[in-house]
Formats: structure tokens, C-alpha cells, sequence
């Protein structure tokens, strides 16, 4: 029952989320095919095989969000969808959308509190990217982008 509600809120909200707050944001306009026309070790290629293997169609104007789960590593099922929100939020973003999701997803999963917990830290520790438009790193190497991201890492413990 509650997967239900979660799947509807967030099948529901991301449209209107695109629609009202991606508004002049300009959809990428590329197909599952022209992900997997690049490298095969490119961040493009990796996102082509992501909407591949998981059936998904691309929403316009939310691309962004799916290269995160590539160079995060953090699966689709509805929870981790939360503790992407929390990823997100140890990044850095702030939005309406993010919060509510938070909230929402914490009241309806309680028991994945210590996973959420561990999203955001590991979103801390990553370099800021919830504002990168990966669109313009598509070409280059999956690694070498997440290798770019965990940099922080590398420089807070010197």
C-alpha cells in the first residue's frame, strides 16, 4: 500500500516538478540510442545503458536526474529514490520538491532511516554536482567524471 502511494506521488510530481520548476529549463533532446552512440566508457553511454537495463523511458527537462543515479550508483526502487533526495540535500540542493520528498519518503520508510542517513553524508562528500548540466560531459569517461566528484575526498583528508 504504501509503494502505491510513494510510486503515485512521485510518478505524479515529477511531470508538474519539470513543468513548474524546469520550466526554461531546455530538455536534452536525445534518445536511449544516441546515449548508447557514444563511448562505450563514457558517462553518455552509461547513462544509455541505465535507461536500458532499467525500462525507462527519459523524461525532458529531468535527465540530470538520472545521470546522478549512474555516477552515484544509487539504485531506482522507491527508497533509494528518497535517499537520493537525501544525496541530494548532503550535496547541497535546496528545493521544495527535495524537502518534500525527504519528509514524505522518512514518514513512509522509518526503517530505511540509517540508508538516508548514509545518503547524505556520501552526497557530502562529493564535490557539489546537483548544479552541473552533465549534458556537456557526456562524451567524457564515466571514471574520470566520478573520479572529478570524490575529489573532495581526496583534498579533506590531506
Amino acid at each position: 500500500m504504501r509503494l502505491r502511494f510513494m510510486l503515485f506521488l512521485y510518478n505524479g510530481s515529477s511531470s508538474l516538478y519539470a513543468k513548474v520548476f524546469k520550466r526554461t529549463k531546455k530538455a536534452w533532446g536525445l534518445s536511449v540510442d544516441d546515449f548508447l552512440n557514444y563511448p562505450d566508457d563514457s558517462l553518455g553511454y552509461a547513462v544509455g545503458e541505465f535507461y536500458r537495463a532499467k525500462g525507462f523511458d527519459i523524461m525532458p527537462k529531468l535527465e540530470n536526474h538520472d545521470v546522478y543515479h549512474v555516477i552515484t550508483g544509487t539504485d531506482t526502487k522507491i527508497h533509494d529514490e528518497v535517499a537520493m533526495q537525501y544525496l541530494l540535500m548532503g550535496n547541497g540542493k535546496r528545493s521544495l520538491y527535495m524537502y518534500a520528498m525527504v519528509l514524505i519518503g522518512t514518514l513512509i520508510y522509518p526503517e530505511f532511516i540509517r540508508y538516508y542517513l548514509f545518503s547524505y553524508q556520501k552526497g557530502k562528500s562529493f564535490y557539489p554536482f546537483y548544479n552541473i548540466e552533465f549534458k556537456n560531459y557526456l562524451s567524457h569517461s564515466l571514471l574520470e567524471v566520478q573520479a572529478f566528484l570524490t575529489q573532495k575526498l581526496k583534498y579533506q583528508t590531506k
